[in-house]
């Protein structure tokens, strides 16, 4: 709209001469800029920082990378780099972005495989029947979306992407995900447990490709292939996933903080060699009001949160977990360290929530 130009785009050398010279002729002859956004770039330099020559022999040709790598690893490389100064690439640089892509590659092939027997329009859980753990994914999905698109309306890539790594790898990789495994895979198959899972799940992969797309353009693509129902990612627009629930993101981070306490300490542990998966520790978590009242919230689910057989939960003036190893019998399906395992002699090998999760009514989760 108008004669403005939406955004002129070069490199930062056009200061001086496209920029400079077409600013002004336009305030010339318009009395105006001729464009209403300016984005400048740097080059492309070897890992030192050094300008490209062929005397050198540090130059990187687009082609070969692509050949080699792939054009995505090239997209995700200049999506990754903060062009406002100059763009360093080589192969140990190159090695850092690929290790990036197989992080959030492998994170979606685990959220497309775990919503594969799901149908939204049948199976889909409504928001007030959610687990909790999952109305938290949900609202840690709202919160970082917010950030992104925010991020996306002044041209800023590269926060975009390290948001994204750190969102696999921390959010969903080190929590989420890892606290789901035992949901997803030891409940009866259409519970409203994991039901609940895959609600969150499918919604969380709807956003989570839409915000890939600008940047892993083919992976984006090829996932929507046998995820989406429309012909393209690319004629989709981002999900809109309401408002964030702050009371509840305030809650959980400081449940994740004590837990990652608690993983220190079993990991301590497990250094020592008295332990070998967090399953076969029990932990006596001391904690103080607020934490106590906090972690009390989650009731029988507080074990699943920990991935841990057993936690005991006990007030005190300061935060501090002691571990234990647990001398329960393991079950062979779950891998949890309980007591009635054997209680069925018809299935001398499972525990109790396994035989009920099979047989019976199943096991009632309302938190995690």
């Amino acid at each position: 709209q108008g004669p403005e130009a939406d955004l002129y785009l070069e490199g930062h050398d056009q200061h001086r001469g496209w920029f400079h010279s077409s600013l002004l002729l336009g305030c010339a002859i318009y009395d105006r800029a001729p464009y209403r956004g300016l984005l400048t770039h740097g080059f492309a330099t070897d890992g030192q920082g050094r300008k490209m020559s062929k005397s050198l022999g540090n130059t990187v040709e687009p082609q070969s990378v692509t050949t080699k790598l792939g054009a995505e690893i090239v997209r995700l490389w200049v999506g990754a780099t903060d062009y406002s100064g100059d763009l360093n690439i080589d192969d140990k640089i190159l090695a850092r972005v690929v290790d990036a892509y197989r992080r959030i590659r492998n994170t979606l092939r685990f959220l497309l495989a775990n919503v594969s027997d799901f149908d939204p329009a049948q199976d889909a859980v409504a928001d007030d029947q959610l687990l909790e753990i999952d109305r938290y994914a949900l609202a840690r999905a709202t919160e970082l979306q917010a950030e992104i698109l925010r991020h996306f309306d002044v041209y800023e890539f590269h926060p975009v992407v390290g948001k994204l790594q750190v969102y696999c790898s921390e959010d969903l990789g080190a929590f989420y995900l890892d606290v789901l495994k035992d949901r997803l895979y030891t409940t009866a198959p259409k519970s409203l447990a994991r039901r609940s899972a895959q609600t969150a799940l499918w919604r969380i992969t709807h956003a989570m490709l839409r915000w890939m797309a600008p940047f892993l353009s083919f992976t984006a693509e090829e996932a929507w292939k046998t995820f989406g129902t429309s012909e393209s990612i690319f004629f989709e627009t981002f999900s809109d996933l309401g408002t964030p629930d702050a009371a509840l993101l305030a809650k959980w981070s400081r449940i994740r903080e004590i837990r990652d306490i608690a993983n220190k300490d079993i990991e301590a542990v497990r250094a020592e060699g008295k332990v070998g998966a967090s399953l076969q520790a029990n932990i006596t978590v001391t904690a103080p009001a607020e934490d106590h009242a906090l972690l009390a919230s989650l009731g029988e689910d507080l074990k699943f949160v920990f991935i841990t057989s057993q936690v005991t939960l006990q007030a005190g003036d300061a935060l501090a977990v002691q571990v234990t190893v647990s001398e329960a019998a393991k079950c062979e399906r779950c891998w949890h360290y309980r007591d009635d395992v054997g209680h069925d002699a018809a299935h001398p090998t499972l525990c109790g929530r396994c035989t009920s999760n099979l047989y019976g009514t199943g096991e009632a989760r309302t938190v995690a």
